[in-house]
């Protein structure tokens, strides 16, 4: 959603924003674009997309950038903090006629700094392979689209292949494709290789090796994104029916599902130790998804616009080894500075292992951040900290609790393990189910078991409400002790369900609606009495959602079938009501750009936004920024224009 207006609009453009770990600026100088630098009108075009790529090369300048604007596709080296590649030289640029680029993908296992393999996907369906260093086009797969007529939405190589990639459409299908095999001169015929809940994937028959190998249909409507875990093996899809679908790629087994709140999935992305998936969409919600309990476990509210883009920060998300028991007690800022200086890369490649010591029999405790990042169409960057009090809430909180009652109803219950409770500073803990507004809240559909409140005093980092620790405020059980999860595949048998079990809960709630009929108007801070009476109110939108949401909800619902009005997910496992799982604030929210927000990655000295005017930004991180810092003041124009 473009901002309006004139003068006024223009000084709310953030070029710089604060967290705990220091002060993120924007580099005007490090910014790319068409060389005109003029911004693009976008009515009408693709997304704004940009894709990277290390060649390895031996000048320190391995970093390659590729981006769409329009019917354009650009090549540059891409230099990070320092001064921009100079613009009217790209290493290569192509434009296209009567189709538009509308996402790519580097294989970085071929890259080397004389030949890339770059995959482009257009919005009439084809996908070509080129070489933008040799400048050379090695083929067009789907040319004739006779594989599918219907825009690519999304292209990546499959991790570890040098020949192999998936291609995801707007007809809701996903294709196989083998770059050494022809797509043949005449429609593919299919035979059925497997079927489930809402998926099916299907060989081509033929009896010479043709392309697609395989095609994947998944859900109504549009396949949005796809992303692969970090290990390759699971494949997480985003689709226009709201759907998140988790996949054993290779067995083509459903792992897990998820439902938006409302409207369609847009964006998906993996933490780098693929325990989490965040997806964001049109209900204009960052949602938490846990991949081994196959559960929502977070929301987050701060965009008030369709979620564009998520994605991880693999080098300040950070794992910390704990001593028991494990007591904090500076301030918050310090808290997370320990944390996040220093979370590099070797970190972020080590996460896993150490994580995985929660699953083993050493049941030391661990302290866990991840961050993610979240883009969105109101041009807004947010930023989210999902730490240890959403990610393990059966933990011990506070002295008052000592017994291992504190998890959620949906919470996996942890087997033959005790919880040991460490002190803190609270004092005092009321047990009222109602005033409290930090209350785990179950559904009584759910659990059959009151919901236990959590102390006023406690700190749970930024979840809502917390209008009562404020960021400076004391987190005496930042990192306190914790029990061996070594019961993370177990799940309770209301809201989740084993492997073994999956398929049956899936057809319970089989073909669910693409909109739901109730939406709650609950926040956390409502007591049992009020609860009930707001019952009625439950057929309207989100109080705390904007109107402009409640008007794209209301014409989403308009135009969906009779089979979603009879579908009820809200409530279940698949759709959890708001005040059933925490609700995030972002750390950070700023407006940065005038269009659109369509790019978010994360790189080691910055990160990277793009809007739909065709400027792609540079933010150095704290510290990166070095003796350019100078160039950076708010007099430049953030949007990208020359002043």
């Amino acid at each position: 959603m473009a901002a309006e207006g004139g003068g006024k609009e223009m000084n709310e453009i953030k070029t710089q924003f604060t967290t705990r770990e220091g002060v993120y600026k924007l580099l005007t100088h490090s910014e790319y674009s068409r060389p005109n630098r003029v911004p693009f009108n976008s009515q009408g075009s693709n997304p704004v997309k940009v894709s990277f790529v290390n060649v390895n090369d031996q000048s320190g300048n391995g970093d390659r950038i590729c981006f769409n604007v329009g019917r354009e596709l650009y090549f540059y080296i891409y230099k990070g903090v320092r001064k921009a590649a100079d613009l009217s030289k790209p290493i290569d640029k192509r434009i296209y006629k009567g189709t538009q680029p509308t996402c790519h993908d580097f294989n970085p296992l071929t890259a080397t700094a004389e030949s890339v393999s770059l995959l482009v996907g257009f919005s009439a369906g084809q996908v070509q392979l080129i070489d933008p260093i040799k400048k050379e086009t090695s083929k067009l797969f789907n040319e004739e689209r006779l594989i599918d007529k219907s825009r690519v939405t999304c292209v990546r190589w499959v991790p570890g292949s040098e020949s192999l990639f998936l291609v995801a459409h707007s007809s809701g299908s996903m294709y196989l494709y083998n770059v050494e095999n022809t797509c043949g001169t005449t429609a593919p015929h299919y035979q059925l290789l497997k079927q489930g809940e809402s998926y099916a994937v299907h060989t081509c028959k033929s009896k010479s090796a043709r392309n697609p190998l395989l095609r994947w249909t998944v859900g109504e409507g549009a396949l949005n994104e796809f992303a692969f875990s970090p290990d390759g093996k699971f494949l997480a899809c985003a689709s226009q029916d709201g759907f998140l679908r988790v996949f054993g790629f290779d067995a083509a087994e459903l792992h897990g599902t998820m439902k938006s709140y409302f409207g369609g999935l847009l964006c998906v992305c993996w933490s780098p130790d693929g325990r989490y998936i965040v997806a964001g969409g049109e209900d204009d919600l960052v949602t938490v998804w846990s991949f081994l309990d196959c559960r929502v476990i977070a929301r987050g509210h701060g965009h008030k616009s369709w979620v564009s883009v998520v994605a991880f920060d693999h080098c300040t998300t950070s794992v910390e080894d704990g001593e028991p028991p494990a007591e904090f007690s500076g301030s918050d800022e310090d808290f997370h500075e320990q944390i996040h200086f220093g979370a590099g890369v070797d970190r972020a490649n080590s996460s896993h292992s150490r994580l995985s010591k929660r699953n083993s029999t050493d049941s030391r405790p661990v302290s866990v951040t991840y961050r993610f990042g979240s883009v969105g169409q109101d041009t807004q960057l947010c930023l989210w900290d999902l730490t240890e009090d959403i990610l393990f809430p059966h933990l011990p909180l506070s002295r008052t609790r000592t017994h291992t009652n504190v998890m959620n109803a949906t919470s996996p219950p942890a087997t033959g393990q005790t919880t040991t409770t460490v002190s803190t500073n609270t004092t005092t803990a009321t047990n009222s189910s109602g005033t409290n507004g930090k209350d785990n809240v179950s559904n009584s559909s759910t659990s059959g078991n009151t919901s236990n409140s959590l102390p006023n005093t406690l700190p749970r980092s930024n979840s809502l409400p917390h209008a009562s620790n404020p960021a400076g405020g004391s987190t005496p059980n930042s990192h306190t002790g914790s029990s061996s999860n070594s019961s993370t595949s177990t799940t309770t048998s209301t809201s989740t369900t084993t492997s073994s079990t999956k398929g049956n809960s899936i057809m319970d709630s089989a073909f669910i609606a693409t909109s739901v009929s109730k939406f709650a108007t609950l926040s956390l801070h409502d007591s049992r009495k009020e609860r009930h009476e707001k019952d009625h109110k439950r057929n309207h939108s989100m109080g705390h959602i904007s109107s402009k949401s409640s008007d794209k909800l209301n014409q989403l619902s308009s135009s969906r079938t009779a089979k979603a009005d009879a579908a009820k997910t809200l409530g279940t496992a698949l759709c959890p009501r708001m005040e059933e799982v925490p609700l995030l604030e972002p750390l950070v929210c700023k407006k940065i750009a005038h269009e659109r927000l369509t790019v978010l990655i994360f790189l080691e000295d910055c990160l990277v936004t793009a809007c739909q005017e065709g400027f792609v930004c540079t933010w150095a991180r704290p510290g990166k920024v070095g003796l350019l810092s100078s160039q950076n003041n708010p007099a430049n124009s953030p949007s990208g224009t020359v002043v």
